[in-house]
This record gives structure tokens, C-alpha cells and sequence, in this order.
């Protein structure tokens, strides 16, 4: 099959999950006989760079405009597949939606990952959180209707991508949309290079770990003050930031009363952050709003002890599960859980010895792939095995 991304900045994945995913997913479906293409972003990468692992790589303009980034070289990569169409497309992001009438009037099968409820994001003013909401309620009603049998058993539902079981369901009692299931990936890493850690003046297992956007829904004002009110000389470490003149990131900076609790800014170095992961006492994971996230499986995937909000929808639990420590939003809770794990640092080995375990039952690329590769078969009409040139 040929089968386009539409919808990220592009490979290879500088930064971002959908960058990530297009990227891991993208190289093996070349690896199957596939012909894989991207649409890139001028200003992304390397524009000299036609192919990538396999991956054709078109750039094309945007308005550089933060409102207007996305949707505008959404738009012109789904008018160049209104003209030059692959055999089936996958639009990353709901909020694409709208433009998808472009391959519905072309009339080339294509699929939407709707990523998670972005409308509940504290960081949009009012009128983005309506677009955000009003666009994935048009996505259940642009996408094309899959029929597929499978051992005898007939399944309908719409083409759109639920990575969590939570924005299954919240797509079904919202919208009373049936979605596809295709989670995110990651890999089982371990630590390899503890010398990175002096980059950072950091030592093994001293310290605390959230990695995070700086913003309000990521509860990052409540692991601090949580963390404030322990019995510990470990260190909070936090990594990442809340852009340009983030009025949050100045708030977590006055909460800390010491000298324990330390801002990193964003690692893009991953080899570095996966070291700091490996080498962290216990994750911290405050995220409310999303469905898999690629922080907390990466986490899992280092062997972290992690800690987890639990969240409506259950998207974190969902996830992380038995593997993990769940904890309530509230700061009482959150550090009655993180002196449980002082006190008791064998419960600490105990997790980082199962986490990995989650990974490897449900979130490796190559099962991701499979998942996308079903669904390019099924939206083409295809058997498992057939491929078009």
C-alpha cells in the first residue's frame, strides 16, 4: 500500500509524540513492503533529506503562526493528496478534522488519530477549547464507517485512532462513536551511561522525577508542595518547561523553599533523559489530561518506580495499572505515598522490576504497527498481506 502522514512537523522525530509515532510506525511499514510517505514542515529537519530510513519526505509551507501552524500545512499536504492521492492516509490530530472533507470529496480512505481531549487543556483560551471539542465531534461524523468480519464476527466502526481505552470510551458515551484501538509505543531501555549524570550534578537514586510541559492540568504545583513536606534530603528534579514567558513555570519556582528542589528546563537529548529515568528513586506522574502518555510508558519502559494521578477516564491507570502507584489529587495523598517509599525502599526495587513487564504485553512499536497496518487493510479493502505499488 501507499499510505501517507499527514498532520506532524515531520521526520526524522526531533521532538514530540506524534513526530515519534509517525517516525517509529513510519520505518517499519517500509520494512513490510509499504510505501511510506511524510509530510513534512518547512523549517523542520533537513529539507535537502528527500527519504528518510525509507520514509519519502515532502516539505511543504505553513503560516508560522501558533494558532494557524498545524492547520494551514494540513492543509496544503491533504490538497497535494487530493492530487497526488496514496492508497490510504492518516491524519494525525483531532483537530485536523474539519479539513479531512478534502480526501472525503477526493474520495481516498483515511483514518484520524485524535490524540487526546485537548479542549481540557488550561493553556487554550476559550475559543480554542470550543474548536478543539467541535473538531473532535466532527471527526466522528467526516470519518469513513470500517466494516470488517473477523472470525465470523461482524465489527462497524469509525476510522478514527483511540491510543487509550479511556478516549474509547469517552468517544462512545459522549458521541456515541465506536473508534479503533492502536496504542502508543515505546522500548525497554536500561542505564548505560551513568556518566551523563554528572552532566546534570545529579547521583543514582537521589532524587525525585517529574518530566513535564509546565503547565496547570500536569499538577506540577502539587508534587512540589507534596514534595516540601517530606522527611528526605532527596532532591525533586523537573524536566521541562512552560515556553516563552510561562507566568506557571515562575509560580513552581516561588513554591520551593529550598535548595532541594531543582529545574532542569526540556532535555531533547534523549539518551540523557533516559538515564536520568533509569537512575530517578521513583517518576512522578501528574498528567490529567490525554490518553497514553509517552512520558509515563517511557518511565515504565526504564524500570522507574512510578507514581501516577489517577484520573477520570482512568487514562494513567490504564496504563501504568499494578505497575505503578497510583496516588489522588490532593497533597496529603501524594506524600503519604512518596514517605511510603522512603520508608520502605525494597517496595521501590519491587516496582522497578515489574514496570518493564507492562511494556512488553501491549506497548511495543512493532505491535503499534500491526495495529495501523489492520487498519490500512481494512479501510482499503485489502487482506493482510496484500500490498498495491
Amino acid at each position: 500500500m501507499r499510505i501517507a502522514f499527514v498532520g506532524t512537523r515531520g521526520v526524522p522525530a526531533l521532538y514530540g509524540g506524534f513526530e515519534t509515532a509517525v517516525e517509529e510506525i513510519g520505518r517499519r511499514l517500509v520494512k513490510r513492503g509499504h510505501k511510506v510517505t511524510v509530510y513534512c514542515r518547512n523549517g523542520y529537519g533537513d529539507k535537502s533529506e528527500s527519504t528518510y530510513e525509507g520514509i519519502r519526505k515532502i516539505y511543504l509551507p505553513r503560516l508560522r503562526l501558533k494558532i494557524a501552524d498545524t492547520l494551514s500545512h494540513t492543509f496544503v499536504s491533504l490538497m497535494h493528496q487530493f492530487f497526488y492521492p496514496s492508497d490510504v492516509i492518516i491524519v494525525m490530530n483531532a483537530a485536523n478534522g474539519p479539513l479531512c472533507v478534502i480526501p472525503r470529496l477526493r474520495g481516498t480512505p483515511f483514518a484520524i488519530n485524535v490524540d487526546g481531549l485537548e479542549w481540557m487543556r488550561g493553556k487554550w483560551p476559550l475559543i480554542g477549547r470550543k474548536y478543539f471539542y467541535l473538531a473532535a465531534w466532527f471527526c466522528t461524523k467526516i470519518s469513513p464507517t470500517v466494516n470488517n468480519t473477523t472470525d465470523n464476527i461482524q465489527q462497524s466502526y469509525k476510522a478514527l485512532i483511540a491510543d487509550s481505552s479511556g478516549i474509547q470510551e469517552f468517544y462512545k458515551e459522549t458521541w456515541n462513536c465506536d473508534t479503533y484501538y492502536a496504542a502508543y509505543g515505546t522500548y525497554i531501555e536500561q542505564c548505560t551511561k551513568p556518566e551523563l549524570l554528572k552532566k546534570y550534578d545529579l547521583l543514582k537514586e537521589d532524587y525525585f522525577l517529574i518530566v513535564a510541559r509546565l503547565e496547570p492540568e500536569n499538577n506540577t504545583d502539587l508534587i512540589i508542595k507534596a514534595f516540601e513536606e517530606l522527611r528526605t534530603d532527596k532532591k525533586l528534579i523537573i524536566v521541562g518547561d512552560g515556553g516563552y514567558k510561562s507566568k506557571y513555570e515562575r509560580k513552581l519556582k516561588a513554591l520551593t523553599k529550598g535548595e532541594r528542589v531543582r529545574f532542569l528546563g526540556a532535555i531533547y537529548e534523549q539518551e540523557d533523559l533516559t538515564e536520568i529515568m533509569c537512575n530517578c528513586f521513583a517518576y512522578i506522574h501528574g498528567h490529567m489530561v490525554g490518553g497514553t502518555n509517552p512520558i509515563l510508558l517511557k518511565a515504565l519502559g526504564c524500570g522507574a518506580c512510578v507514581l501516577y494521578l489517577d484520573t477520570g477516564y482512568r487514562f494513567n491507570s490504564r496504563v501504568a495499572g499494578n505497575y505503578g502507584i497510583p496516588f489522588p489529587k490532593t497533597i496529603e495523598g501524594l506524600q503519604g505515598r512518596m514517605q511510603y517509599l522512603l520508608d520502605h525502599p525494597k517496595e521501590v526495587l519491587k516496582y522497578r522490576k515489574h514496570s518493564p513487564e507492562c511494556i512488553k504485553e501491549i506497548y511495543t512499536w512493532d505491535k503499534v504497527t500491526d495495529g495501523y497496518e489492520n487498519l490500512c487493510f481494512n479501510l482499503c479493502g485489502l487482506k493482510q498481506g496484500s500490498i498495491s505499488s
